[in-house]
């Protein structure tokens, strides 16, 4: 074999493994942006919560300050799911399994739950419709689910929903035959909100002065 073979050889040679090295090199930090994302979503709640509402990920549900005017003849039944995280030692459950509404109708519903533990504790409810495509319809004009909840020891709540789902569904196209929505809330907890800054001390205020 020629010099001039030899050294082709070797340049496709260096040229493969190159491309490959660079291969590797894409596909890990591919994957070190996936796993940053996701444990920047779930490390804090409150942020994969603002994600949900802003991109309607995963059947998240719309905010409204009041209930349209117009109530359609059309119904829908709205059946309600409650879970805890593992870790959480509360109870948390619907009072009404499911409710029959109009669409655009203002219902009120509410969930029970104790906490179980001698501490106090706090959580933050996420929340989710099924199907994913009836989130854009589903409004929530009060929710314990706005903000977290702290628990007592022992403590018991009543935590009220207050909601009504679009008029409009009944335009959709995947959604005008549809007869259930479920809404499902899972409790998380979260780390205890960050103590009070301490007041200036008068003493120190005084020796101030004092000293001035």
């Amino acid at each position: 074999m020629t010099e001039d073979g030899t050294n082709t050889r070797n340049s496709q040679g260096s040229g493969t493994r190159s491309a490959g090295r660079r291969g590797v090199v894409i596909a890990i930090a591919c994957a070190a942006f996936a796993a940053g994302m996701v444990g920047a979503a779930f490390a804090s709640v409150p942020l994969y919560q603002l994600f949900c509402q802003v991109t309607g990920y995963g059947g998240t549900t719309q905010r409204a300050e009041a209930a349209p005017t117009t109530v359609s003849d059309k119904q829908v039944t709205v059946r309600f799911d409650g879970n805890v995280a593992e870790g959480l030692p509360w109870t948390f459950r619907p009072n009404q399994r499911e409710v029959r509404i109009h669409l655009g109708e203002k219902t009120q519903v509410s969930y029970h739950v104790e906490n179980k533990s001698d501490h106090a504790i706090t959580g933050q409810a996420l929340f989710n419709v099924t199907p994913d495509a009836a989130g854009l319809y589903f409004n929530k004009i009060a929710c314990f689910c706005f903000s977290s909840q702290t628990l007592q020891p022992g403590e018991t709540a009543e935590m009220p929903i207050v909601f009504y789902v679009d008029p409009d569904m009944a335009n959709s196209e995947e959604l005008k035959s549809l007869l259930a929505i479920t809404l499902s809330y899972t409790f998380f907890p979260v780390d205890d909100p960050a103590p009070v800054a301490a007041a200036p001390s008068t003493e120190g205020e005084a020796a101030k002065g004092v000293e001035g």
